[in-house]
C-alpha cells in the first residue's frame, strides 16, 4: 500500500495530557466485544460490528490490534481453537457471517492487510481503493503488467475475467490452462496477487455440488465504493483510514499504524497532525505504565 513518496516530515505535536492505560484497554475491549454480554449473536449484529470498527479480521489476531470477528462472536479475547471445530457454534457462526455479509455486498471481504483476509465497512473501503488502485480502471491491469508490477499468470487470469465475469474457480483455471494439480500454487499466488491489488473480489463460496469460489472484477461487484475511491486524494484516504481504524481500536502508535497499513512513516505523521488539528484524535499521548507516546481516538 506504500506507493508514492511520503510528504515532508510533519511538525512535532506538543505532548497531550496523560491517559489511563486501564481506561484505554477497557475501551478497546468494549469496542472489540471481548465480553460475553456483548458478543455477536446474529448477522445483523455482525454488520453493526464491522461498521463500528471499520475493519476486522475473521479468525487471525493481528499483533498491532485489529478487531477479530471470531473473538466478537464468542465474546472473549484469545479464545482457544476447539478440538472439534466443525461442530463449534462460534466457529460456525463466524464462518457463516464471513460468507453471507460479503455475498450480500454489505461489506468487502479480501486479503487487504498483510495477505490476511479482512472484512471492511463500505464507507471505509474507498480509502483502500484510493491507496492501492489510485484512479485506475479494471483494464489498466495491462499497464501494471507492462511496468513489471503484475505477474504473467495474474495478467492471464485478468484477461479471462475481462472477457467473461463472474467465473467460478474451476472455469477460471480451465481458461488459464491451470487445471493440472501441479499448477495449484501458481494459480493461488496469482489470485492472491489480484486480490491484494484490488483487481478482483471473491463474491461467493459454493458448497454444492462441490466446494468452489466465485470471482468477479471488483468494480463490477462494488461499483460505487470503487468510483468514490478514484475521487479520493491519497491524503484524504489516509486520514479516513486512520480515523476509522482508531475509532474502533481506540489507540495505537505511529509506528504500529505504519506497519499495519504499509504506509510510509512521514505520511502517517502528517495524517496524525491533520486529524489532531481537527479534533478527531489526540497525538503524543503519554500513558502511565506504557512506554512511548500514543495516538488516541477522540471518541
Amino acid at each position: 500500500m506504500a506507493r508514492g513518496a511520503g510528504p515532508a516530515r510533519a511538525r512535532r505535536l506538543r505532548p497531550a495530557a496523560e491517559a489511563s492505560g486501564a481506561a484505554l484497554a477497557a475501551a478497546r475491549r468494549a469496542a472489540f466485544r471481548h465480553s460475553p454480554s456483548r458478543r455477536i449473536r446474529s448477522e445483523h449484529a455482525a454488520l453493526g460490528f464491522v461498521n463500528a470498527v471499520g475493519i476486522c479480521s475473521t479468525f487471525y489476531r493481528f499483533p498491532e490490534g485489529v478487531a477479530c470477528l471470531w473473538e466478537a462472536v464468542v465474546g472473549r479475547e484469545r479464545p482457544r481453537w476447539p478440538r472439534r471445530s466443525h461442530h463449534d457454534a462460534g466457529i460456525g457462526l463466524t464462518w457463516e457471517i464471513k460468507d453471507t455479509l460479503p455475498a450480500r455486498r454489505q461489506v468487502y471481504y479480501g486479503k487487504l492487510l498483510k495477505s490476511r483476509p479482512v472484512l471492511v465497512a463500505l464507507d471505509l473501503f474507498p480509502a483502500f481503493v484510493a491507496l492501492v488502485r489510485r484512479r485506475q480502471h479494471a483494464r489498466d491491469y495491462r499497464i501494471e503488467y507492462e511496468a513489471g508490477r503484475l505477474s504473467l499468470t495474474a495478467k492471464r487470469l485478468m484477461d479471462s475475467l475481462i472477457r467473461e465475469s463472474p467465473q467460478c474457480t474451476r472455469g477460471l483455471r480451465a481458461e488459464g490452462d491451470m487445471l493440472d494439480p501441479g499448477k495449484t500454487r501458481e494459480f493461488e499466488r496469482a489470485m492472491a496477487e489480484l486480490q491484494q491489488g484490488l483487481w478482483i473480489v471473491k463474491t461467493e463460496e459454493r458448497y454444492e455440488p462441490s466446494f468452489s469460489y466465485r470471482w468477479d472484477l471488483l468494480e463490477r461487484w462494488l461499483p460505487e465504493p470503487v468510483a468514490e475511491g478514484r475521487r479520493l486524494s491519497r491524503a484524504a484516504a489516509i486520514d479516513r483510514l486512520l480515523a476509522r481504524y482508531l475509532g474502533g481500536a481506540r489507540y495505537s502508535t505511529p509506528a504500529r499504524l505504519s506497519r499495519l497499513f504499509g504506509l510510509p512513516a512521514g505520511e502517517v505523521a502528517a495524517a496524525v497532525t491533520r486529524l489532531a488539528s481537527r479534533g478527531a484524535l489526540r497525538a503524543e499521548v503519554e500513558v502511565a505504565g506504557w512506554s512511548g507516546r500514543f495516538v488516541v481516538s477522540a471518541r
